[in-house]
């Protein structure tokens, strides 16, 4: 059973006294696409029908969970770790293990914890704009929305009243825009604070000093570098545990084709910070963009360690540090991949692995299966985040159902029972 109570953001006077603004709205046009956009539909020959599917507002109750469509190798299995938190996305933990979750389009930021063997969710922050970009340092929040930069001191003595936050929204100085601006933040080795700039559109001119880009800062908001440019849409990457290196997925451009192009696993190398991933020019292993056409368009960009398929949408990306999976699991990266939209036979919906190999590439394998029917071309989960937990068990964050799912190893149910014996 998981407990669901709500906490508004500000109490008492304070809560009359600030509303938390939305970012300015900007004319859309078709499905996956911007007022920009240099997309032409009509050439894709896709189904002009296709559209983002929606995120249900409401709670998946329990026992309604596709817990039992999930399949794992042997010795892996999976179980309902909280629910009652729709839209559930990213996930970041306090020093006294409070889950903190992250959510697209409902703008709420949940807190999840222990209380008597049971999770207990609260929705600690709403009324942001796409709070999705979480993390943590030295017991604060960072709470990154698409046009606020909010710091919660402490949090996990302030669950119950968290207050206003330190806000720094001038300090990072992120563009407001709405289409791909949606954050993913981690901090990195360094102690720096990386964060992503989506593509305002789904294929446009970009401004390569604004949009399209990896980013890091010091904590303050200070120091901003690029760290990656032609960058479309990341929001999930992770540090090699061993090379230190970052790696990040990235969803390719929707409506040219039902095939691709690919979506991309990205590596940077060390001595690239500020190298060109391709974008708007140039997809996937060397793909020219048949809507805006430039001499040698993938000239000087740097090629993908992998391929994820064709719109899958692959979001949180982690690299295996705990002990409880087998050790060919170390230092493999688990990618959660949401689903597609825009391609008539659905695929993704599920997560796979990536083993990284000395090249520099990553060979993709399937790992958390079942979410998805080919043969009805309909699925029934999205997972979008991972998170390893401290006894090396792994979380995965599902939005469709508003619910995470612990994934945990045992041995002995890895082994293939014995042989009956003979009489």
């Amino acid at each position: 059973m998981h407990r669901l109570s709500r906490t508004m953001l500000f109490a008492g006077g304070i809560a009359g006294a600030f509303a938390l603004t939305t970012a300015p709205a900007i004319s859309q046009g078709p499905p996956g696409m911007s007022a920009i956009d240099k997309s032409n539909p009509a050439a894709s020959k896709q189904d002009a029908n296709l559209k983002p599917h929606a995120t249900p507002p409401i709670v998946t109750p329990v026992d309604k969970l596709p817990l039992d469509k999930l399949k794992l190798p042997a010795g892996f299995k999976a179980e309902v770790f909280s629910s009652g938190h729709p839209g559930a996305r990213t996930m970041v933990q306090g020093p006294k293990g409070t889950i903190f979750m992250g959510t697209r389009l409902l703008g709420r930021v949940y807190a999840i914890t222990d209380k008597d063997g049971k999770r207990e969710v609260r929705t600690l922050l709403q009324g942001l704009t796409q709070p999705s970009g979480l993390a943590m340092k030295d017991g604060a929040l960072y709470v990154l929305a698409i046009n606020k930069v909010l710091r919660f001191d402490d949090i996990e003595n302030k669950l119950d009243n968290p207050g206003e936050g330190v806000d720094l929204t001038d300090k990072f100085n992120l563009p407001s825009e709405i289409h791909h601006n949606w954050k993913y933040a981690a901090f990195g080795p360094d102690g720096k604070l990386y964060i992503q700039v989506g593509a305002n559109c789904n294929i446009c001119e970009i401004n390569p000093g604004i949009h399209g880009q990896i980013r890091r800062y010091n904590p303050d908001g200070s120091g901003m570098e690029i760290v990656a440019r032609g960058v479309r849409n990341t929001v999930g990457f992770d540090w090699h545990p061993v090379t230190k290196e970052l790696w990040f997925t990235d969803n390719g451009r929707d409506w040219a084709g039902d095939a691709g192009p690919e979506d991309e696993l990205n590596r940077v190398a060390k001595g690239q910070e500020g190298a060109n991933y391709g974008f708007p020019y140039c997809h996937a292993n060397g793909i020219a963009d048949p809507d805006i056409k430039i001499p040698n368009a993938c000239a000087g960009v740097v090629m993908p360690a992998a391929l994820t398929g064709p719109h899958t949408a692959g979001l949180g990306i982690l690299f295996y540090t705990g002990e409880m999976f087998p050790k060919g699991y170390q230092n493999t990266a688990f990618i959660a991949r949401r689903g597609s939209w825009n391609k008539a036979q659905k695929t993704g919906y599920d997560v796979v692995l990536a083993r990284t190999t000395p090249d520099g590439k990553a060979k993709i394998e399937p790992f958390m299966t079942g979410l998805l029917d080919t043969k009805a071309n309909e699925f029934f989960g999205r997972p979008t985040y991972l998170f390893q937990m401290k006894d090396g068990s792994l979380l995965v964050s599902d939005e469709q159902n508003g619910a995470t799912y612990r994934i945990s190893y045992d041995a002995k149910t890895a082994a293939p029972a014995a042989a009956p014996k003979k009489k």
